[in-house]
């Protein structure tokens, strides 16, 4: 299939606000049963040849090792336990309210005991999961293109990501704001506000440059990728950014570098216009906040001083 095929907001707002409710209580469980990482990176989803994962889960205090599935081909949520018993259920026709029981019941099923907050996070309609029964829309159509346009940004961040040998998040799908995500970090603490929620003082205690994509929301109804550097250092919105129609806008008292996914997608070479904007963004950040960056410099995913210092070899057989 064609790289970036279009995604726009309007065409699937109904259902991404079912499919990101869907996430969240899934994710709420990951949350619940998975070892705290720092910076959270116990959390995010992470792709799948078929959609997404929590990866593995559980494992202490009794509870069974279990991983959650969404198959976006199929169209179905796969609840495993690590011996081989399982239960599915399908995600058309499901409201946010049936999603969310069956998917206990479906634990229930396998032995998995684990609480959440049932509740929306960081969304505007906050109606309790069990409660809601008016986000029910979900397109398989959409669906699927939205987990085909993941895989795709997840490579691309992928080779972004193969360029650093610093210390770097993977590459996550994040279900509080819906988006896909790498960061880098310069290795400096960042002394966040001691009065930030608990969510932010360990997303950003550290000094980051974030890079990722989200598919807009009612702020900023078009996806787009995006980069930021936190703390932002001053003058970071003088920098340049590449191609021309990247823009630094304001957000929440800081900026952000935003290409619009539609502008991307008109290049010939799409994939290497986000990369050049990625980068640009990335260098803008680590020149106003002063990284030394150079020491974390791994083209193309080399650290080993033989290969940096021997020419490029041809493949076998002379192509």
């Amino acid at each position: 299939m064609e790289w970036f095929p279009a995604m726009p907001l309007e065409d699937w707002v109904g259902t991404k606000e079912t499919v990101h409710r869907f996430t969240q209580i899934v994710g709420k469980v990951r949350l619940a049963a998975s070892v705290r990482r720092n910076h959270w990176w116990n959390v995010p989803f992470h792709l799948t040849g078929r959609g997404i994962t929590t990866r593995p889960s559980g494992g202490f205090d009794g509870m069974p090792i279990f991983t959650v599935d969404f198959d976006f081909v199929a169209h179905r949520l796969i609840v495993n336990r690590l011996d081989g018993h399982g239960v599915s259920f399908g995600l058309i026709g499901q409201s946010v309210a049936s999603f969310h029981r069956n998917l206990f019941e479906a634990l229930e099923d396998l032995g998995v005991e684990v609480e959440i907050e049932a509740v929306p996070f960081g969304l505007p309609d906050g109606t309790p999961f069990a409660q809601d029964t008016k986000h029910a829309d979900y397109d398989p159509a959409l669906v699927t293109r939205y987990w085909q346009v993941l895989s795709q940004v997840n490579l691309v961040l992928e080779r972004f990501s193969a360029e650093f040998c610093g210390k770097i998040s993977p590459v996550h799908h994040f279900w509080h704001t819906f988006d896909i995500a790498v960061t880098r970090f310069s290795g400096r603490p960042a002394g966040p506000e001691p009065q930030a929620d608990p969510v932010t003082r360990e997303a950003y205690s550290r000094e980051v440059v974030s890079s990722g994509f989200w598919f807009g929301d009612d702020a900023m109804p078009w996806p787009a990728f995006y980069s930021y550097t936190a703390p932002e250092p001053a003058g970071l919105a003088e920098e340049p950014l590449r191609p021309a129609q990247a823009a630094w806008l304001p957000q929440r008292g800081s900026h952000l570098a935003v290409l619009r996914y539609d502008d991307a997608r008109a290049h010939d070479d799409p994939v290497a216009t986000v990369l050049e904007f990625l980068e640009s963004a990335y260098q803008a950040g680590v020149r106003r906040a002063h990284w030394d960056a150079e020491l974390r410099v791994s083209p193309p995913g080399v650290t080993d001083p033989v290969l940096e210092r021997e020419p490029p070899q041809a493949p076998a057989g002379g192509t």
